[in-house]
């Protein structure tokens, strides 16, 4: 089992190494900024307005669920224990300047998630069921004509329902078992077994019930979080300053002052830094991911560009909102400072306590229970963690299923169901460092295929951008439709004759 775990860490780092998916994040994110004239910074406010505060595209009749359920439910996706336990992650290993790589993977991220949700919209179909279905998995396929486009789509979709069991399942489901533990005494498989029925209820009534579910109690559980992370900011305000400035220092250094238990290894932590704030920072929004377009496919709207602009503000309250709160929160209290590491077998810094480890509240109980009182902050983390996780669980259900569907039609879609949710038990039990390593490496191959396909298709979605925030620049009309693109062709035909080779 050991070897297996050593295998498994060799893999992650490659998966994650500045030779694949990091640059490949990076280079999708900025392209699709410039094509797009950041457009995820011009058109946040009407996009936050219209997910947000009109919920809903008038008028509209193609989807399952409105748009700010798909919304929820994709925040539900995202907002888990990488929101609490990624970040305290990040950071105790890399740094505080893990914190400002995280907010680079999610600025840029934005534009790589509206672009997705932009695709799922446009090229979205209907099952056997009549139930919508859209993503990758999809879109790859139908905008990428030739065997490439159906070569990414099976990858995603092949990658998409594995994923699903780890960052939707087994890091979710042992991070509840873990903090309940730790908080209120509650036997791992009693958290499992509870888990697990609750989930089986809800998915029972399939992406319509999710979206009603998640609508109900994603914005809720937010907002306590954030106001609990308030009064600890309010409590520190002074402190606040001096956390920027090491965020930010920290970032391009690595010579931040953690006292005598200090990760400090010179400049290997520069690469640590934005090698685990990359990392949990995808963890956490998902952008590149090509998870949300899932759902985004599933939305009641008019245009996929309203959706795109939709679907990218969940980019912005997960990691803009909810990561810097819980990274300002540990900062802030000093906690970070007590975060033990060394340098492991490969030459990497790791933890050696549980100070910060992936599979408990870590750094951030601390620090709650610093300011609020070690019998209450704990808990409240713990109660976090838990609805955090469990939203995760259900939004990611649906992820997973959608991409099974693709692989074996419609008849997989129940047994993909009842395995999503019998695994919940055997999580619950499950060696923890090596579910998150295993996840980790499959959000990286779920994510190659789609960003490979973005890129390909930057050209088209920032055309049909263009052309509808020409017409419709605030959000604000109903009757704009989408153009007719032609697929991107990518066949090859070779011409004895000249040998030369022609592009269609």
């Amino acid at each position: 089992m050991e070897a297996f775990s050593d295998f498994i860490v060799v893999i992650d780092d490659f998966v994650w190494s500045v030779w694949l998916l990091i640059p490949l994040l990076s280079v999708t994110g900025l392209v699709l900024t410039i094509r797009l004239r950041g457009v995820q910074f011009t058109k946040l406010w009407p996009a936050l307005k219209l997910g947000l505060w009109k919920r809903q595209d008038p008028g509209s009749a193609a989807g399952d669920i409105t748009q700010y359920q798909a919304l929820t439910t994709a925040l539900a996706a995202t907002v888990g224990v990488g929101n609490i336990v990624g970040v305290a992650t990040a950071i105790g290993i890399g740094g505080p300047g893990a914190l400002f790589w995280m907010w680079i993977t999610g600025l840029l991220g934005m534009a790589s998630k509206y672009a997705e949700a932009f695709l799922g919209s446009k090229y979205r179909e209907t099952d056997a069921r009549g139930e919508v279905v859209g993503g990758p998995q999809v879109y790859l396929q139908k905008a990428i004509a030739g065997p490439l486009g159906k070569v990414l789509a099976i990858t995603f979709a092949i990658f998409g329902a594995l994923a699903a069991f780890g960052i939707g399942n087994g890091t979710q489901v042992k991070a509840m078992v873990d903090n309940l533990d730790g908080a209120f005494s509650v036997p791992g498989w009693a958290t499992g077994l509870i888990v697990m029925i609750l989930v089986g209820l809800v998915l029972i009534g399939g992406i319509k019930a999710i979206g009603r579910v998640t609508a109900a109690f994603v914005p809720l559980m937010i907002i306590v979080y954030i106001l609990a992370g308030l009064v600890i900011l309010a409590m520190n305000v002074t402190a606040i300053p001096e956390a920027f400035g090491l965020v930010f220092t920290d970032a391009f250094t690595g010579t931040g002052q953690t006292g005598e238990q200090a990760l400090d290894f010179g400049g290997a932590v520069i690469g640590i830094a934005i090698q685990k704030g990359m990392a949990r920072g995808i963890f956490s929004n998902e952008s590149g991911m090509g998870s949300a377009a899932i759902v985004a496919a599933a939305a009641k709207t008019k245009h996929p560009v309203r959706q795109g602009l939709v679907s990218m503000t969940q980019t912005f309250i997960d990691t803009i909102i909810v990561v810097t709160f819980t990274g300002l929160v540990i900062l802030t209290t000093g906690v970070w400072k007590t975060a033990n590491a060394v340098l492991g077998s490969d030459g990497q810094p790791e933890l050696t306590d549980g100070a910060a480890s992936r599979d408990n509240g870590g750094l951030t109980g601390q620090a709650f229970g610093q300011v609020l009182g070690d019998g209450i902050g704990p808990k409240i983390v713990a109660v976090c963690v838990v609805f955090f996780a469990l939203s995760t669980v259900i939004g990611w259900s649906y992820y997973g299923e959608r991409c099974a569907v693709r692989l074996l039609g419609i008849k997989a879609q129940m047994p993909y169901r009842v395995i999503f949710t019998l695994l919940i038990i055997v999580w619950a039990n499950f060696r923890a460092e090596t579910i998150w390593n295993i996840a980790d490496i499959l959000n990286g191959l779920m994510a190659l295929p789609n960003l490979i396909g973005l890129l390909i298709l930057s050209g088209m979605i920032a055309r049909e951008t263009k052309h509808y925030l020409s017409i419709d620049p605030d959000l604000t009309k109903n009757n704009v439709k989408p153009s007719k693109l032609e697929a991107i062709s990518l066949k090859i035909d070779w011409v004895r004759s000249t040998e030369r080779v022609s592009r269609r």
